[in-house]
């Protein structure tokens, strides 16, 4: 049975998860907003494979062979997770009577259900991930990005199979794309992508960096972008505010950042 949920409010929205007695959904602990008193917390890994269901263990490559044996951190806890793993998370159980769940994204902006079929996985990055029914299995995996990247450069996914309701969170506002509406690619800011079907080929790049000695790069900008490329057919989601513009404008708003309208490059003005 589909997972009973419902997404209420508007500018910062959060999710009011129905369980049935017996049910169970996992969540991030920064997610959780409030449960009814029937509903139990335990510690363990994501999905079938960590609830004693005896679900066998997805397996770890896809996406067109892109994922790359690395280390990534766990977005539960911080802590280094080999590649296709499952990490912990917080999972709620409804004892003897109907109980209800809340969850909320880490960033105000669209909560979207995910209704996973069992035929096509979804990627999602590693701050979209919200909550999921218990026969959802979630693995971390690297995609597209070098081997032995830490991640920063969005190439830490979480993959997420199997059969149930996934939610996902995006800040500001989702937008929804297929690449094959623009000749089979694009290209975005690694910030900006929320999740995406696995039948999108996904790498990660640094492109625009300033090569000439004597230049000071930070200032400049010079360290260049950090692209997403998304090739070939099949729904994307993509965030209009990422963290680090929300983080430079609330610097600016505590009159933290001297940094004047030309980026950085020239101070604002004091007199």
């Amino acid at each position: 049975m589909t997972l009973q949920q419902e997404i209420v409010g508007n500018a910062t929205q959060m999710a009011v998860v129905s369980l049935r007695p017996g049910q169970s959904v996992y969540g991030e602990a920064g997610t959780f907003l409030f449960k009814t008193p029937n509903v139990t917390v335990e510690t363990r890994p994501a999905g079938p494979s960590g609830g004693g269901s005896g679900g066998q263990r997805s397996p770890g490559g896809g996406a067109g062979g892109l994922l790359r044996q690395a280390m990534g951190p766990s977005p539960q806890t911080g802590r280094r997770v080999p590649t296709g793993e499952p990490a912990a998370f917080q999972h709620f159980t409804a004892q003897d009577d109907e109980g209800t769940v809340g969850f909320t994204g880490v960033l105000p902006g669209e909560l979207r259900a995910l209704e996973l079929d069992g035929t096509c996985a979804w990627f999602a990055g590693r701050s979209a991930f919200v909550a999921a029914e218990s026969t959802v299995d979630l693995r971390i995996a690297v995609q597209g990005g070098r081997t032995g990247t830490k991640g920063d450069d969005g190439s830490v996914l979480g993959k997420l199979t199997g059969r149930g309701t996934a939610i996902i969170a995006g800040a500001g506002t989702f937008i929804d794309l297929d690449p094959a509406d623009f000749g089979g690619r694009i290209d975005v800011a690694t910030g900006c992508v929320v999740a995406f079907e696995e039948s999108i080929r996904y790498e990660v790049r640094r492109v625009g960096g300033l090569n000439r000695p004597g230049l000071v790069n930070p200032v400049l900008g010079g360290e260049g972008l950090s692209l997403a490329t998304l090739e070939g057919g099949g729904r994307v989601i993509l965030q209009s505010l990422t963290l680090e513009s929300l983080a430079g404008a609330l610097r600016k708003a505590r009159g933290g950042d001297d940094q004047g309208p030309a980026g950085g490059v020239f101070p604002t003005p004091t007199g």
